[in-house]
């Protein structure tokens, strides 16, 4: 257990497939069932679609019932692989806290690295740690920061997870999984799929070669226009970020949410 870590919990879920903290030993492996190979093969038998369609909207209905009662909230993207000792690590922990003190829950992928570092400023500074893993071949243990997690098979549901509850999202340096999630989320913006919501990049020195891309290359092509990338904020200043988020958030009017229906067992 990591120094400062909350304690540990019983192993499993509480409910709806929510796990309380750290201890769900089969966090992040391969399901073995091969479904993956032959998700994306083209048409199965009728009856194979439907279970599938079934599962992915009973894992929309999971997240739903459990991430509905977190208030409002902040997406932090980033990198897996930097330990606590990078300089990255600790600007995305002290990101955390200055979120969690502004009110706001912080939700990552729930792994280790950025996400974790994000999740333990936040439940250092007595905020909501929230996380949405994925299932993957690779073994991995979520991170012990966590006040509660969900796990989801596909890739898809995850991503809608990460992005429906927040009010902005703060990306650190990371990789194809990052800018995915960056370029998705813009893509929302951009398109009024959702609002105009802040996209910060926090590391001027890693993000830079791309903001330059998007405005000498993408603009400059015509396949964008100058406010697609100007709203993106890069910086390297928590207090920067911090203030355009809160900023946003009042004027969309953050909305602090009841609390769940025991009888109806939410928010477990």
């Amino acid at each position: 257990m990591t120094a400062g870590a909350p304690p540990d919990v019983p192993v499993g879920p509480a409910d709806d497939g929510i796990f309380p903290v750290q201890a769900y030993v089969g966090w992040g492996k391969s399901s073995g069932s091969g479904e993956e190979e032959t998700f994306l093969e083209g048409p199965r038998s009728r009856r194979s679609e439907f279970l599938r369609a079934a599962r992915i909207f009973g894992e929309y209905i999971r997240g739903f019932r459990n991430l509905h009662w977190i208030g409002p909230c902040v997406t932090v993207f980033g990198s897996a692989r930097f330990g606590e000792d990078h300089r990255y690590y600790g600007a995305a922990r002290e990101m955390g806290r200055r979120l969690a003190q502004a009110g706001f829950a912080v939700m990552t992928g729930g792994g280790p690295g950025i996400m974790e570092a994000a999740n333990r400023g936040a439940h250092e500074a007595g905020g909501l740690s929230v996380g949405c893993n994925i299932q993957l071949p690779s073994e991995q243990q979520p991170n012990p920061y966590l006040d509660k997690f969900v796990e989801f098979h596909y890739f898809f549901v995850r991503k809608v997870m990460l992005v429906k509850y927040s009010y902005a999202f703060v990306a650190f340096p990371g990789g194809f999984g990052t800018l995915d999630e960056i370029f998705e989320t813009a893509t929302l913006v951009q398109t009024g799929k959702i609002k105009d919501f802040p996209i910060v990049l926090m590391g001027t020195d890693y993000w830079k070669p791309l903001k330059d891309f998007l405005a000498e290359t993408l603009e400059r092509e015509g396949t964008i226009h100058r406010e697609d990338h100007e709203r993106i904020l890069l910086t390297d200043s928590p207090e920067e970020a911090l203030e355009l988020i809160t900023r946003s958030a009042q004027a969309f009017g953050v909305r602090q949410h009841k609390r769940p229906r025991g009888l109806l067992l939410e928010g477990r």
